[in-house]
């Protein structure tokens, strides 16, 4: 694999000061395609609020528009085909709406692509200088967010870059990169530490805080009756709420269970990591209780994306919890796997308080889209 010769061939090797730079990505089509790299939609626009609590503190939109550029540029995969944003989809939470991603040489992931939105905490000081945002993966394997960047570009499966130390090399022979390190670092060279930081501030930056949800939760006035009950059902009588716990501000979620998908675990989650430590701590064949925010959007549903619907979850809770010897004691009664034997008027109800949680704003956000235009 040649990683010095780029896939796209440079249309143009001046950066021009629009923000516009043109990148040819064809060998010999007609008519010739362009790839231009637009960053006009980023002047004037912040990516991080000011805090109120924190009037003094400034967030550094170059770093995330920096990190932007890298989460959709292809040159992070070992053959130039494979983004962050392949298996990360804007449109979808920035989840994938298939149960395995494919990636690096069609090969497929191991577990369904999680969304990606709301990892800032809402007193972001200390977590943004030390990137410590609780559990990430599905099995909680990181809690760092500079550290997880690259660990897909290192994965054979997902992007292929066996030594991720070559990675700012290639990438600094790309000419739209100079000026917008310079912006973001004061250098104009690429290294594995900034290219990580880089792309950490564009996730922190995408928040999923415009749903009508968050609306109901200053005007108590957003939701129908049918959405009403939907919620009091999901945090009251079903108790959904106990491992999904869905704030106003950022969510962070600790929670990992075991929730009887099968009788035997399949696959170990959280107690992969540490099979003793799981055995006695009980979670043996758990993961992260996932982001329920923009949930309709991220179908489809479990760490492999075996449930199609939100109503399949549903049904899973109301009669499918199997007896796995790992469950998690709130899905227990007695001793035994819990039957919610939820009602199909409960079912609806429920589904539509989901919906409320959708952030189409997020879901459109021009600034946390793909720069990468093509064009004829």
């Amino acid at each position: 694999m040649n990683y010095a010769k780029p896939l796209f061939a440079i249309a143009s090797a001046m950066l021009l000061f629009s923000c516009q730079k043109k990148v040819d990505t064809t060998q010999s089509t007609t008519p010739q395609q362009q790839v231009v790299l637009d960053l006009s939609d980023t002047e004037g626009v912040h990516y991080f609020p000011t805090h109120p609590s924190f009037p003094n503190n400034t967030f550094e939109d170059d770093k995330a528009i920096l990190g932007r550029v890298l989460f959709y540029d292809k040159h992070l995969s070992a053959n130039n085909a494979i983004a962050c944003a392949s298996c990360h989809r804007q449109e979808l939470a920035f989840a994938d709406d298939v149960a395995f991603s494919r990636g690096f040489e069609g090969r497929l992931t191991g577990r369904n692509s999680m969304p990606i939105q709301d990892l800032m905490p809402s007193f972001p000081i200390n977590s943004v200088k030390t990137f410590q945002f609780g559990r990430l993966f599905w099995d909680g394997r990181e809690q760092n967010l500079k550290n997880l960047v690259l660990k897909p570009v290192n994965n054979h499966v997902e992007m292929g870059v066996s030594d991720v130390t070559t990675l700012p090399a290639k990438l600094n022979e790309l000419p739209y990169y100079a000026d917008l390190v310079e912006k973001a670092f004061g250098t104009r060279e690429l290294n594995t530490d900034n290219i990580s930081e880089a792309v950490a501030y564009f996730l922190m930056a995408i928040s999923a805080d415009s749903s009508r949800f968050n609306k109901d939760m200053i005007t108590n006035q957003e939701f129908n009756a049918l959405e009403r009950m939907g919620q009091t059902l999901f945090n009251s009588k079903y108790e959904c709420g106990n491992c999904h716990r869905i704030s106003f501000g950022q969510y962070t979620n600790e929670v990992v269970a075991n929730i009887g998908l099968d009788k035997t675990d399949k696959d170990l989650g959280v107690g992969a990591l540490n099979i003793k430590t799981a055995i006695e701590g009980g979670t043996y064949g758990a993961f992260r209780a996932p982001n329920l925010k923009n949930v309709a959007k991220t179908a489809p549903y479990m760490h492999d994306g075996r449930f199609k619907t939100l109503e399949e979850v549903i049904d899973h809770y109301s009669e499918g919890i199997q007896d796995n010897p790992n469950l998690d004691q709130r899905l227990k009664r007695d001793g035994k796997p819990m039957r919610m034997q939820i009602t199909e008027d409960d079912k609806k109800a429920i589904v539509a308080f989901l919906n409320t949680l959708t952030d189409y704003d997020m879901l459109t956000d021009p600034k946390l889209s793909n720069p990468f235009k093509t064009v004829q």
